[in-house]
This record gives structure tokens, sequence and C-alpha cells, in this order.
């Protein structure tokens, strides 16, 4: 049974904390709160007491000696640090170090991961501040549940609403349901599009979200592997991994990858790379709009997983896993990718379909290696990434030890 510090900040979802206490409680787990000053403003702290059956924390000081030091005491009990909702307030305080009530001085003072549910208005979530201090935590360790898409209390129409109970607590069980099974391992994702600059305002991109492979960096780092995710520009927030590497074009990519695979175990291309980019790289001034078509000149990028399938040679590492994006049959063309680019593992799926490929929750693939192809039902793309993982871990049990050199 674990102890799970649940942070309640003030906004409207804080009314979901309460089924969010009791998930976890069902769960089998022990469940204190911390309540902001605002947070009170929505939810009595006598709610979650009669949940928890734990003392509710209020303030930075209850009476008593050693009251000034409890928020140290609880930072070093807790298992982990739930924050559901987390407003841009508590988001920003946590980016910057500001430690001004418990909530604050907790996250600082405890060394128990730190699971973050933000909610807010749309044009809050997407404000260049609040994104900057989601990848600043996400760059020190701190994992999200990124927000749903909806009706919102302000009655907006967009993306800010609180994650469900459901799946914030299931969030928070992957991460105190940590494994150690890829100990040692070193593993690069790469994630998320490329963008190829026409000119200083527009380019040529595409509809990744990076949801595939963030959610596979973070099963990766679940299973205890040196996670560097490589991603193109996103605007959902990464996981926290050893080394997030930001990168716009496929070029940049290239470059990040091929260096890194050298002392990598496994690298797994989930990012939907851009196969072409403009010729002679982007125009130095806007394209003016003119009468009739225009024309551009592409070229190919260069292929990330081929070079890494022609580097690699026969030798048995790094393990590489590919996926290939398709409108209509993926197992023949997921065939052909895993010998043309030398490759042991491709991931196929329709893109074409409502509830698979880019820019949604669920995904279903197919999984294609030399010896079989196995198609999955359809699942949240978190679960997808669970189950490739566990066909990796089944593949990198064939190769020989690690060299004791390396």
């Amino acid at each position: 049974m674990a102890l799970v510090g649940l942070g309640v900040s003030g906004g409207i979802g804080a009314y979901k904390a309460v089924e969010v206490a009791r998930r976890l409680q069902k769960g089998g787990h022990r469940v204190r709160v911390v309540m902001t000053r605002s947070a009170r403003k929505f939810v009595g702290p006598l709610t979650f007491e009669s949940i928890t059956r734990e003392p509710v924390i209020t303030g930075q000081f209850s009476p008593g000696m050693n009251a000034d030091i409890e928020h140290i005491a609880f930072a070093s009990d807790i298992d982990l640090l739930l924050v559901a909702p987390g407003t841009a307030n508590i988001i920003g305080k946590f980016a910057n170090g500001i430690a001004d009530d418990f909530l604050s001085t907790l996250f600082l003072a405890t060394k128990a991961p730190v699971l973050l549910a933000p909610a807010m208005n749309t044009h809050m979530w997407e404000h260049p501040t609040v994104r900057a201090n989601v990848e600043r935590l996400a760059a020190h360790g701190v994992y999200f549940v990124d927000p749903s898409e909806g009706y919102l209390a302000c009655g907006w129409i967009g993306k800010g609403r609180l994650a469900e109970p459901e799946d914030i607590v299931a969030a928070a069980g992957r991460l105190l349901d940590r494994s150690e099974s890829l100990a040692g391992r070193r593993v690069i994702v790469t994630a998320g599009p490329t963008y190829e600059d026409l000119d200083p305002v527009r380019f040529v991109g595409n509809r990744s979200s990076g949801r595939m492979g963030f959610a596979l960096a973070a099963e990766a780092e679940r299973r205890g592997a040196e996670v560097t995710l490589v991603a193109g520009p996103t605007a959902v927030a990464p996981p926290a991994v050893a080394q997030l590497v930001r990168v716009r074009t496929a070029a940049e990519m290239h470059a990040a990858v091929l260096p890194r695979a050298e002392s990598a175990d496994v690298v797994i291309m989930a990012a939907a790379v851009a196969d072409y980019t403009p010729a002679g790289g982007p125009a130095a001034a806007k394209f003016e709009k003119g009468d009739g078509l225009m024309t551009l000149r592409l070229e190919q990028t260069a292929d990330i997983l081929a070079d890494l399938g022609t580097w690699r040679g026969a030798s048995e590492r790094p393990l590489l896993v590919g996926f290939a994006a398709q409108t209509g049959d993926v197992v023949e063309p997921a065939r052909r990718k895993l010998i043309e680019k030398r490759v042991d593992l491709v991931v196929g799926n329709n893109v074409s379909e409502s509830d698979a490929g880019f820019d949604v929750e669920t995904n279903r693939v197919t999984l294609v290696t030399a010896e079989a192809s196995e198609a999955l039902p359809v699942l949240s793309k978190t679960a997808v990434a669970s189950e490739i993982f566990d066909r990796v871990e089944r593949l990198l049990i064939t190769l020989s030890p690690v060299p004791t050199s390396r």
C-alpha cells in the first residue's frame, strides 16, 4: 500500500479530486490531501477527510512545536505527489521554485515522483508562459496527465478540462507500479512531427501529436530504462525522461538520433518524420501571394530509420523499431519496411481510421517481425506502448549480453 499526497488547487475541477481520492483508496492506497486556500472555495476539507479518514492539510503551519517542519516529514513519507487539478498558478509556482504555501513547499521538499493533472481555460493552457512552465517541469522529471477537450466551466469548448478520474488514477498506478525489467538499458524514442520551413511564415508538417511516442518513452522509463526522447514540435506535454531533446526539422532529428544510437540498446522511431523538405532550404523572405498556381520544389529528407539499419549492419545492437503509418493495408508495407530498412520490429497502423493514428488517444496497430504479424485491438496509446515493450523485451532476450566495456 502506497501513501499518496493528493494536492488540490483552486479550480472547478477540484470536485473530481474527490473521486480521484476514492479510486486511489479502492486501489489499496492511503491518501492524504493537501488543499490550497483557493481549493477550499470549491470543495470543503471535511469532504476529503470523510473519504480518506485522514486530516486534510490546509495551511503551511499547524499548531504545535514542530509544525514548521511538517512539510519535510510528509515529503519524506509519501510515495507519490499527485496534483489534481493543477492550475496555471500552481504550475507556475512549481516551475519557478516559489514555495509560499504547503503544497508548493511540499513539491520542492519531496523526492517522490510528481504527477500533475492540469486544468484551466483553453487559452491559458495554450499560453506560451504556461507551455514553457510545463516544458520546464517535464524536463525536471514531473509527469503529466494532459487535460481533455470538451465543454469548460467558463462556457468555452476546447482543451483544458481536467482529465477523468479513472485516467488520472491509472497514470498514478503506473508510477506506483514501477518495473525494473529494463534497468541498465538505454532507450531512444522519437516522437511527434517534423516541420519543414518553406519561408519565415509557412512550413510543411503533419498531424502527429506525439502521443504515441510519448507513451512509449513513459513506458520505457516506467520499466527502469534510461530514456532519451527526441521530440518534434508538439502541444502535448512530454513525459519525464532522462534526456529530452527538442528538434524541429527532419535534419535536426537525424543529427540528434544517429550519434546517440551508438550507446543505445533500443531505438524506436515513432516520430512522423517528413519525407520531403524544400529544395535548397527555406526562402529568406515570405512568399507573396500571386495569381495562378504556385510551384514548390521539394527534395527527399534523409531516412533516419534506413540510415540506422545501414549503420548497424550485421550487429545486433541497437534493437530497431519503426512505425509504418498507412491509409490502407498495413501488413505488407510494414513487412517491406522491416526488410528494406533492416529493422527488428515494425508497428503498422492505418492513420485514416478515426480511432487510430494521428492526434487521437487510441490506436489500432499490427506488430510485424521477421517471423509473424500480430494485430492488436483498439487500445489506448499507453496500452499499445506496453504491448510494444513486451515484444521489445522478448527480442532483447535473444541478443547476446551487453559488452562490459560499453
